[in-house]
């Protein structure tokens, strides 16, 4: 299933602090390039690193058709991207991209003017320039100095990295195609959403009989347990299913009372978000059993030396199309607790926006070799997904109406995700009731679903008796 390395004592811990403080600063770059000087061509000729161009372009990359038809509910503003490219002086070209509205950083058009004119490798560790200009930097140096990344970031510690499924909450039949398709791929590792809208004893009984016993199912709450009184006995019904690896944030991470009594309570690992508790806090208080990192290439670094030297795993979290899940796998390479499956999302689009789409067998996917990132950019498909750059988040998806029926018959109706997440959040509506359900209701072009779903745009509507479902 899952690597579980020992779980440290506080002793060991508290012992180590200092040690830990010193090697989670950002990787030197000559440091991470000793281990080959010979490498690097600036021995015999320095080559110009200098930025002398940057180019941005904004492309739609949809959905496969059970991502769209889920992902509409919530998120259909995840096929937003930004290409960036970085020309250099010596010839060379790096590209990255931003998932422009779910992102650890935009790139801004002052980022760009900053990078213009400087060394591409004294700029590359900055997290504040944004997701898709660092990744390009990156794959420039290592391109100009015919390297993968991998070696700018540190000492390859495996040469393969698991990497995860990705889903939304969606019908359990949904659940079922998406893992097909896992598994028809080569993966070995699904991650997806815990949700109190869904019956997810329903959603499991429907899911776990289609799948092996070694095929691992993370869960992520999202904090949507609200409180260990809830959570612990769901927890442990859940648990039964020996596909069942890692559950993430089944209650707010900053309950640290209720998230020790979970994390005593079940055999099931539990991740939490780096950085909430503070990373020394979740360990002296012992109130999880690994982390979740993502961010910009010093952050993780961070956490991922700060995660060695606890000795405890995490799974790298940087979401985009197969760009962001490639420089993913370099940095999965170098950083040794990077044991649990990557979690990219790529997955979820009809284009992989590089010519070598990411080949898994038996959950792993090989660390490109090739200088830089070690893929191409697709330019074809840059071309045909081109679009003008938004100047607003496109949410919510017009025209939606969605239906949550309860185990009564009552039904609650929705224009959009936020709402209902915003009411169960707030415990305004049961937790995971048994017989619960979800539906997005078709615009039938009647008179009544015009009037509902105009009602529902201003907020919840509940009614004793449920119409158009």
């Amino acid at each position: 299933m899952t690597d579980s390395p020992e779980r440290p004592s506080r002793r060991r811990f508290l012992s180590r602090t200092a040690l830990t403080a010193g090697s989670a600063a950002s990787v030197s770059l000559p440091a991470a390039l000793a281990c080959n000087p010979t490498s690097s061509p600036a021995v015999a000729a320095p080559l110009d690193l200098t930025v002398v161009r940057t180019e941005t372009v904004t492309v739609d990359v949809p959905f496969r058709p059970v991502p769209a038809r889920n992902m509409i509910r919530e998120i259909p503003h995840w096929t937003v991207f930004e290409i960036c490219k970085v020309e250099l002086k010596c010839g060379v070209t790096g590209f990255g991209e931003t998932m422009e509205y779910y992102t650890w950083g935009r790139v801004s058009e002052e980022s760009l003017e900053r990078v213009r004119g400087k060394n591409a490798a004294e700029l590359m560790w900055d997290d504040s320039l944004g997701a898709g200009l660092q990744i390009a930097l990156f794959d420039a140096v290592g391109k100009a100095w015919d390297v993968p990344c991998h070696r700018l970031l540190g000492h390859r510690v495996r040469e393969r990295a698991p990497v995860s499924w990705w889903d939304i909450d969606m019908p359990g039949s949904d659940w079922v195609l998406e893992c097909a398709e896992a598994m028809r791929q080569g993966y070995k590792a699904f991650k997806t959403k815990g949700r109190p809208w869904f019956d997810l004893d329903q959603q499991l009984a429907t899911l776990i009989p289609t799948l092996p016993d070694d095929f691992e199912v993370d869960m992520d709450f999202n904090g949507f347990l609200l409180d260990a009184d809830r959570g612990v006995e769901r927890l442990k019904r859940w648990e039964a299913y020996p596909q069942i690896a890692i559950y993430e944030t089944p209650i707010p991470q900053g309950d640290i009372a209720g998230n020790q009594r979970l994390k005593a309570a079940t055999r099931v690992p539990i991740a939490m978000h780096y950085g909430n508790p503070e990373p020394a806090v979740a360990i002296r208080e012992e109130v999880c059993d690994g982390f979740v990192v993502g961010g910009g290439a010093s952050r993780v670094m961070r956490a991922g030396h700060f995660s060695a030297e606890v000795e405890l795993p995490f799974w790298l979290q940087l979401v985009g199309t197969t760009i962001t899940a490639t420089f993913s796998l370099h940095l999965g390479a170098v950083l040794k607790q990077a044991v649990w499956p990557a979690v990219n999302c790529h997955q979820l689009y009809t284009h992989a926006m590089v010519r070598q789409p990411m080949q898994v067998a038996e959950g792993k996917a090989s660390i490109p070799e090739g200088p830089g990132l070690g893929v191409e950019l697709d330019e074809d498909a840059v071309e045909r997904l081109r679009i003008e750059p938004l100047k607003e988040r496109p949410y919510p998806y017009p025209g939606l109406l969605i239906g949550i029926r309860w185990p009564s018959g009552r039904t609650s109706y929705y224009a959009h995700a936020r709402q209902y997440w915003e009411d169960f959040s707030a415990d305004k509506l049961p937790v995971f009731a048994s017989g619960v359900d979800l539906k997005s209701i078709p615009d039938d072009g009647s008179e009544a679903w015009r009037e509902l779903q105009a009602q529902a745009q201003e907020g919840g509507v509940h009614l004793e008796e449920p119409r158009l479902w």
